[in-house]
C-alpha cells in the first residue's frame, strides 16, 4: 500500500512538472502616476517569449484609473507613447513588427490608423516604436501589440538564449492635464 501511494505521488509530481509551459516565459508590469486626488494614469505592458516560434510577443495599454475602475482616455486627448524592445546582451538586435492600435495590420516602418500615427526606429541593439494619438476612445485605441525575433548579430539566427526587455511610457495631454507615466518594463526569457 505504501509503495502504491509513493508511486502515485511520484507520478502526480511528474505529471504536474510536464504540464508546466516550458516553452514560454512571460512578465507583466504596470506603472502609474497621480493625475489628481482621485485619478491615476496607468501604463501596462506584457511580454511573452515562445521558444517554439523563436519570437517574443508584447502588448501595451494606457488608461486612467478612477475610484470606480479603469476608464479610457477622454475625447480631447493628445498622447505620445514610446515602446522600447531590447535585450541586455549587446550582440542581440530586434527584428520587430507591431500594430498600433492593436488589431490593425502589422507594420515594420510606420502607419496612420484612425489618427493613431506610429513610426519604428531601429538601432544596433534595440527598436523604438513611437505612437502619437489624436483624440480619445476605447481601451483598444490605446493598445499596441507586436512581436520581435531577438537575433544574434554574429550568426543571424534567433537568439533564444537571450532575454527580452519591453518598456513603455506615455505622455498624455487633455484639458489642463499634461502628465507623463513612469516607464513600465517587462523582462523575460525564452
Amino acid at each position: 500500500m505504501r509503495l502504491t501511494s509513493a508511486l502515485a505521488g511520484t507520478l502526480l509530481l511528474a505529471g504536474l512538472a510536464s504540464a508546466a509551459p516550458a516553452s514560454a516565459a512571460g512578465d507583466a508590469a504596470v506603472s502609474s502616476i497621480p493625475v489628481d486626488g482621485a485619478t491615476q494614469l496607468e501604463m501596462h505592458i506584457n511580454a511573452d517569449c515562445v521558444a517554439a516560434e523563436s519570437k517574443c510577443f508584447f502588448n501595451t495599454r494606457a488608461n486612467l484609473l478612477t475610484p470606480t475602475g479603469p476608464v479610457p482616455l477622454p475625447p480631447d486627448t493628445w498622447a505620445r507613447q514610446t515602446i522600447t524592445l531590447r535585450s541586455v546582451e549587446r550582440g542581440v538586435w530586434q527584428e520587430a513588427e507591431y500594430s498600433a492600435p492593436a488589431g490593425t495590420p502589422r507594420t515594420t516602418k510606420g502607419a496612420n490608423h484612425d489618427n493613431v500615427l506610429s513610426k519604428m526606429f531601429r538601432s544596433l541593439n534595440n527598436v523604438e516604436i513611437s505612437v502619437t494619438y489624436f483624440g480619445g476612445g476605447s481601451f483598444e485605441r490605446f493598445t499596441v501589440d507586436g512581436h520581435s525575433v531577438p537575433t544574434d548579430w554574429t550568426s543571424g539566427r534567433p537568439a533564444t538564449g537571450a532575454d527580452f526587455v519591453a518598456c513603455s511610457t506615455i505622455q498624455v495631454v487633455y484639458g489642463a492635464v499634461n502628465i507623463t507615466s513612469p516607464n513600465a518594463c517587462a523582462h523575460t526569457r525564452f
